[in-house]
């Protein structure tokens, strides 16, 4: 308790950190892996190979370096930046950024190959009823084959958010402060390595639980009938 009367505003601060960095990685890595699903269903061969691609690529790409690439290959040495160079926050906001672009396109690979799966329980003539209306493929999809995929991969897109949830640890790499940066702080300050190992491991409990039992529930509840 007194580790949690000494450090509650950062903790705080720092949950806070993880659930925006969370919230906002996910809606980035639920519209690229939607954009990327399409094109490995394409009708377009060159479409189908670069949506194979990018999956393939960022699956066996340690995410670390994707995160320390955005840093120090994007922003360091090609001058990328993605927050105004002259607010005073400029830095801590700019590794924020990064960091979300980099947990963006690596989240966006396993997106797509879950949507893919729920793209390949539509049954087929769905979308052959489709294309006999008229309906061009971008219609097909969007009309047909995707409101139906959603629905079917509820319960492993909620997978995926979990593990996105644990894996915005890795943004403390190049200096975002979230939980596993106040974490690493707080062991260097104190003599109590379990005590902060249980606060952090019980805050990481609070924050995904819960997402895994809505998304079951959400599964169960909106799951195509067959």
């Amino acid at each position: 308790m007194d580790l949690i009367n000494e450090y509650g505003d950062q903790l705080i601060s720092a949950f806070w950190t993880t659930i925006q960095l969370t919230a906002l990685s996910a809606i980035g890595a639920l519209v690229i892996g939607t954009v990327l699903a399409g094109m490995r269903v394409s009708p377009v061969p060159v479409a189908r190979w670069l949506g194979a691609g990018y999956v393939t690529i960022f699956r066996n790409t340690p995410l670390t370096l994707i995160i320390i690439f955005c840093s120090f290959g994007l922003y360091q040495t090609m001058g990328v930046h993605l927050a105004p160079e002259d607010s005073p926050t400029f830095l801590v906001d700019n590794n924020f950024r990064l960091a979300v672009l980099g947990l963006s396109v690596y989240t966006a690979a396993f997106v797509c190959e879950s949507l893919r799966s729920g793209i390949n329980t539509v049954h087929v003539g769905q979308a052959e009823a489709g294309r006999s209306l008229g309906l061009t493929f971008g219609q097909n999809l969007r009309l047909i084959v995707l409101p139906q995929a959603f629905r079917a991969v509820i319960a492993p897109l909620g997978s995926v958010l979990i593990a996105l949830t644990k894996n915005t640890t890795i943004a403390s790499v190049i200096g975002v402060a979230e939980a596993s940066l106040l974490m690493k702080t707080m062991i260097e300050n104190e003599a109590a390595i379990f005590a902060i190992g249980g606060i952090f491991a019980l805050g990481f409990v609070i924050l995904t639980l819960p997402m895994g039992l809505l998304f079951g529930y959400l599964g169960k509840r909106m799951e195509v009938a067959r």
